[in-house]
């Protein structure tokens, strides 16, 4: 069989934030905090600057897993916000499967803490499910690299798309005549080498 490259649409994608907590933030050493922040909160841009249906959960978040990041909740104010009493797999929640029905799209873009439990679990629902599911990679955290790897094979061999928020943004975008100045400024504004480029041009 040959290749399919089934690309994101902006008109076919939802953006899942799942876990994203004050406490769970504190398991995730993949990457440094700082890092992590910002990759989070990049994807949250490209979300907004597409328009894109999203949708917040959080596990527990009387427990120790915490709130959720209130940069995210403050973006998102009138986004779905599913606070699951217990289930630790996000589509073991009624409310949280019925958001995403109800946006009538099928290619969801995923992102969470902890990579191996609270992404790939929906993840590996959602695909048995026929959804096409991009995981965005670099907004997901855990305890380490080993975890993060196997996790993400796991889910790649289930069939999702493994990406960062950097292609995220630039495969729903597909040509840079569409808005330079919008998507380069969020680019620029999350990758401090992005930002030296996007100067060098505009002094030109």
């Amino acid at each position: 069989m040959s290749f399919i490259y089934k690309r994101l649409n902006k008109d076919d994608a939802v953006v899942l934030l799942v876990d994203h907590q004050a406490g769970l933030l504190s398991l995730v050493r993949d990457y440094s905090p700082d890092e992590f922040k910002n990759n989070v909160l990049a994807l949250a841009d490209i979300a907004k600057f597409f328009k894109l249906p999203t949708i917040l959960t959080t596990s527990f978040e009387q427990g120790p897993n915490g709130p959720i990041v209130p940069e995210l909740k403050a973006m998102f104010p009138d986004a779905p916000y599913i606070a699951r009493p217990g289930q630790i797999n996000a589509w073991d929640n009624e409310d949280f499967v019925n958001a995403i029905k109800a946006t009538g799209r099928k290619q969801l873009i995923i992102a969470g803490v902890v990579t191996d439990v609270c992404v790939a679990f929906p993840t590996l629902s959602a695909l048995q499910e026929g959804y096409e599911v991009f995981v965005v990679t670099d907004a997901s955290g855990t305890f380490n690299t080993s975890v993060r790897d196997a996790a993400l094979t796991r889910m790649a061999h289930a069939g999702a798309q493994l990406l960062n928020w950097f292609s995220v943004g630039c495969e729903l975008h597909r040509d840079w005549r569409n808005d330079i100045e919008g998507f380069g400024g969020i680019l620029g504004g999350h990758l401090p080498a992005y930002a030296n480029l996007i100067q060098s041009y505009s002094q030109k």
